[in-house]
């Protein structure tokens, strides 16, 4: 191995760190200037401008007199250390480059006054303090490899003025070299620290976007099985009464026949191609859900479970064939609200409930609760769950805090249908669950409004319209009587 290809790799090394002496960072903000007080932003120019004040005239005053420096060359050296600290705010490098020449010009008129004998040489005092600051400005901006640059540069040009004039050194060259490799470390680790737990919480906040979606995801794919159990069931009614009308009516021409044959097939390619569309859905482990799905008819089951889990809850539930005078509550009863209500609304209903009652048994253990579902308007069903705080304010919740994914839900099965939904806390500690679904939806219905209610809502309107809400006749279960 010859000499020349062992000391490459050490030239490699020394003209990355001289390209790195000369590549400023790319960023031009102010140090400290992404924090969100305005006087922690505003800190780095009082500081630099505080000690450009403070150095600038000291310095001037302590190299005409102690070191008997011209006036003109004390006041320029003067400035040249201490006026780029204000530089060092937004472009560290440049200015220690400006300000660590001016030292070593200094440092070099310094040797040749006789006077300065007995004086701190090759650094002065104030010369210290100057490339302290500088240095804690280049530490918190730079990168590792400048940093490491600069203080080689230090080291080598504090050495050399040693052994140039040792016995004028008074050992201020080893103080600089000693304090501005402790200010670069400390203020390396604390911007790498600082850069650590920004790109921590991008990545919480990522992840938080992420749960969401993923969230949002979980949802349709169930309302899309649930929507699959609802429709298989009529389309394989379709089938059946099709495939079985030629035997059910007597003389039934040949053209009827075939069109009915022409119904049952496509009802079942229909269902084929849904089946074949939902396992995309369906995750390999998940089961095909047996039990017929719950409706309007089940929210009695629902309520009495709800109170025995310790929340005195009371239900309010009116026939949709109240609307208009059609029907009342007392004689239609649950099985007529689901036969006058698509199954998918009674199934969104139905869904809304279970989750604001889970989120009271949660949040607010305890807590008196009313559910209405009735029928206030003409081809419209509303959906009004609200509860009081908890009668007991030191008893510890389930759950302190939620995430919000239950009203995700809300408002998928909302949106699917076409309705409405607001949910908000009320002032007196409770909440309001509130949605308005029509009857039939259309197959193209717009999208629904999702308002959040605000926190500050009127808790005496919402009342009202919970009062307002009830139909005729409505039928009361589960409630406790007030203690």
């Amino acid at each position: 191995m010859t000499p020349g290809s062992a000391l490459s790799p050490l030239w490699g090394q020394l003209r990355s760190l001289a390209l790195a002496l000369a590549t400023p960072a790319a960023s031009r903000e102010p140090l400290l200037g992404h924090a969100a007080s305005r006087t922690v932003r505003l800190l780095p120019y009082v500081l630099a401008t505080g000690f450009t004040l403070v150095l600038l005239p000291v310095t001037a005053q302590v190299l005409s007199h102690d070191f008997a420096v011209p006036g003109g060359w004390a006041g320029a050296l003067s400035v040249a250390q201490t006026a780029p600290l204000i530089l060092a705010v937004t472009r560290p490098l440049p200015a220690w480059w400006i300000v660590f020449g001016a030292d070593l010009a200094g440092a070099l008129v310094l040797l040749v006054t006789s006077e300065g004998s007995g004086r701190p040489w090759p650094w002065p005092p104030m010369v210290i303090v100057g490339c302290l600051v500088l240095y804690l400005a280049l530490a918190l901006r730079e990168s590792r490899r400048t940093l490491l640059a600069v203080w080689l540069v230090t080291v080598s040009a504090s050495l050399a003025l040693g052994f140039a004039a040792p016995e004028r050194s008074e050992g201020t060259n080893i103080l600089l070299i000693v304090l501005t490799g402790a200010v670069l470390l400390l203020g390396a680790s604390l911007r790498e620290r600082a850069e650590a737990q920004r790109r921590l919480a991008e990545q919480e906040h990522i992840s938080e976007a992420e749960r969401a979606q993923r969230t949002l995801l979980e949802e349709r794919a169930r309302i899309a099985r649930e929507l699959h159990d609802v429709v298989a069931h009529h389309m394989s009614v379709i089938t059946v009464q099709a495939d079985s009308a030629p035997y059910r009516i007597a003389e039934m021409p040949q053209e009827a026949r075939e069109e009915f044959s022409s119904i049952a097939a496509a009802a079942r390619e229909s269902l084929a191609e849904m089946r074949r569309l939902l396992g995309v859905l369906r995750s390999e482990s998940a089961r095909g859900e047996r039990a017929p799905q719950p409706g309007l008819e089940r929210l009695e089951q629902l309520v009495e479970a709800t109170v025995r889990a310790g929340v005195p809850t009371e239900l309010s539930l009116s026939s949709p064939g109240a609307a208009g005078g059609a029907g009342t509550g007392d004689g239609a009863g649950a099985a007529g609200a689901d036969s006058a209500v698509a199954p998918a609304v009674t199934l969104s209903a139905y869904r809304i409930v279970q989750e604001a009652l889970a989120n009271v048994v949660r949040h607010a253990p305890g807590a008196r609760t009313r559910v209405s579902v009735s029928v206030p308007d003409e081809g419209w069903l509303s959906v009004l769950v609200v509860n009081g705080a908890s009668p007991e304010p030191d008893a510890a919740p389930l759950e302190t805090t939620g995430t919000g994914h239950g009203l995700v839900g809300m408002r998928e099965r909302v949106r699917l249908v076409g309705g409405s939904l607001q949910a908000g806390a009320l002032p007196d500690g409770g909440f309001r669950v509130a949605a308005r679904l029509p009857l039939r939806p259309s197959p193209a219905a717009p999208p629904g409004r999702h308002d959040e209610a605000s926190p500050g809502a009127d808790a005496r309107d919402a009342e009202q319209e919970q009062t307002s809400e009830h139909a005729p006749g409505p039928r009361r279960t589960g409630s406790t009587p007030t203690a």
